[in-house]
């Protein structure tokens, strides 16, 4: 048995609120606590997004009643919320700019709309970014003229990681995170992750080429965060005509990073630097004290998604042989979980952005 801290999934989409048949604060924090994760951080686009302060309040309120680990939300650049966002910031975990195609309240289909975001948004607060290839080069042009930090989500392809780290070469402000399933699969593995639904293997950045997969491993040290993009559907929806985008990931990302680890292609060092040091630096999130994960890193196991807390049902890795299992967690001196078990009621996590009384 060894023991590890609390993981940060710095990239959670929780649904709540409007669209819980998928997902809602309770089973997203137990999936979490199951998976080792400890502290989540939440993602704007629900219906309605979060982006100003009475969506906030609706988030935030769902949170502090279902919530059983710790969290913090996300607001959503729009193009006229630049400085109600920038007033709200320090109850938020950072500001998420959606700079490719996305909706309603969060549209950003003009670079001018990016300025307002960047010059308003306090600059010791995270703009973490949705961009992909040429419009994640914008965004660093950006963070360089605004001299500011910014975070890439979900990195996939070659191309950005040779570029985030010829930007950091040169001193540009910028960090990224990988997900699981960029690290774990490829394009090629659509056929057997769909079982014959092609729906089920959409996701957004889409799944790579071997090469650009290839390429995330060998610049592992350009790569500040693994997060999951934990975005839930129910079969229902991925096996339908217009297959929404997404994969759930947080109850299975630390099993399938300790069998990397099994097998010699990572460090248990890079797990804690990317799950645990790096996203408390980058979110500037507080330690959590009394709080720690034991995992038999020897229990051999299928991923099962009937087996999961998640309430969408399936995974990409159904089936997948994996080695670590999750055995307790303990949060804030309390043990959260234990042997399959969630043992800490709804509510107990902690808004991390809230100041302690």
């Amino acid at each position: 048995m060894i023991r590890l801290p609390g993981l940060i999934d710095s990239h959670v989409h929780v649904r709540e609120p409007g669209q819980t048949h998928k997902e809602d604060w309770d089973t997203a924090t137990q999936s979490a606590l199951a998976g080792g994760v400890t502290m989540l951080l939440a993602m704007p686009n629900t219906k309605p997004p979060i982006f100003d302060a009475s969506t906030l309040d609706l988030a935030l309120g769902a949170a502090k009643e279902k919530a059983r680990c710790d969290y913090a939300q996300f607001i959503g650049a729009g193009p006229d919320n630049a400085e109600v966002a920038a007033s709200l910031a320090d109850k938020t975990a950072g500001l998420k700019m959606y700079l490719d195609s996305t909706f309603g309240e969060l549209r950003l289909d003009d670079m001018s709309l990016w300025m307002q975001h960047f010059a308003n948004f306090p600059k010791d607060m995270p703009i973490v970014l949705h961009s992909e290839s040429r419009t994640m080069g914008a965004g660093i042009l950006f963070a360089s003229i605004h001299d500011r930090p910014v975070h890439i989500a979900h990195i996939s392809l070659k191309e950005e990681v040779l570029l985030i780290k010829a930007a950091r070469e040169r001193g540009i402000k910028v960090t990224c995170e990988v997900c699981p399933h960029h690290l774990f699969l490829s394009k090629d593995d659509i056929p057997v992750i769909s079982h014959g639904h092609p729906g089920r293997g959409e996701v957004r950045p889409r799944l790579a080429t071997k090469e650009d997969v290839e390429a995330l491993w060998q610049n592992l040290d350009v790569i500040d965060c693994f997060a999951t993009d934990h975005a839930p559907h129910t079969l229902a929806e991925k096996d339908s005509e217009n297959p929404p985008p997404g994969f759930p990931g947080v109850e299975t990302i630390l099993p399938l990073l300790l069998t990397a680890v099994s097998e010699g292609r990572l460090t248990i060092n890079h797990v804690l630097e990317k799950m645990v040091a790096n996203p408390r630096r980058i979110f500037h999130l507080p330690e959590q004290p009394e709080t720690w994960v034991e995992v038999d890193e020897n229990a051999e196991y299928e991923i099962k998604a009937s087996e999961m807390h998640s309430r969408c049902g399936w995974s990409p890795f159904e089936g997948w042989k994996v080695r670590g299992k999750v055995r307790r967690v303990v949060l804030r001196g309390k043990t959260a979980f234990e042997d399959g078990k969630i043992l800490v009621e709804a509510g107990y996590g902690r808004n991390v952005r809230e100041s302690e009384n």
